[in-house]
């Protein structure tokens, strides 16, 4: 699978590299958290990423006064397994180097989406950058075949969080698995064998790096 730059031209449908914003002591304080002792681990809200002065700056600035939630996404992934979307963009911020596997929400048709669209971007350490709310995505990869990724997550608050109890009217209701979150999984995911239900078809796409 070709593996595009954040900076190449095929990466502006997706989102955007944003400039402006002094993330240094951000990235520190991720690379403080323990990694897990296997696979991935994902927290919407962490105090020690919240409590940096560029909080207030990614708030006021960057969600126009949203108010927002920085986590992370943090561990070992070369797989899709999921794609999900939210109604707003997400900004991710890696430690090091990693790898973004995206597709289009206009992709998915009648519920179902053919990982053959599926385009993987590599972003480098230290930038932010924008996945757009039309942007299909999910867990991080590493950017090395035995590396780990720590990926610092900015969504409005409340993303991520358990989702509203709603009747399910609707087929976008149905994959409905968070707060603010639409999820498609893969038939061969573990997601999947834990209930999550599947609209992605075709390969469940894993990275040779």
């Amino acid at each position: 699978m070709k593996i595009y730059s954040v900076y190449d031209p095929e990466f502006k449908p997706y989102g955007r590299v944003v400039e402006g914003y002094d993330v240094k002591a951000l990235v520190a304080n991720a690379k403080k958290i323990p990694l897990p002792e296997a696979g991935t681990a994902y927290e919407p809200s962490i105090p020690a990423l919240e409590a940096t002065a560029v909080y207030g700056e990614l708030q006021n600035s960057l969600y126009g006064g949203m108010p927002i939630e920085i986590g992370m996404c943090w561990g070992s992934n070369v797989t899709l397994n999921c794609l999900e979307y939210h109604r707003d963009s997400e900004i991710n911020i890696g430690e090091d180097d990693y790898i973004l596997l995206l597709a289009k929400q206009d992709e998915i048709e009648n519920g179902v989406l053919d990982t053959s669209h599926v385009k993987a971007f590599r972003a480098p350490g230290g930038v932010p950058v924008e996945v757009y709310a039309t942007t299909l995505h999910y867990a991080p990869c590493n950017a090395e075949r035995d590396g780990h990724f720590r990926v610092i997550v900015v969504l409005p608050r409340g993303t991520n969080f358990p989702a509203p109890d709603i009747e399910k009217r609707t087929a976008e209701d149905r994959i409905l698995t968070a707060r603010n979150k639409w999820l498609l999984a893969h038939p061969d995911s573990p997601e999947a064998r834990t209930g999550i239900p599947t609209g992605l078809v075709g390969e469940n796409i894993t990275l040779e790096l």
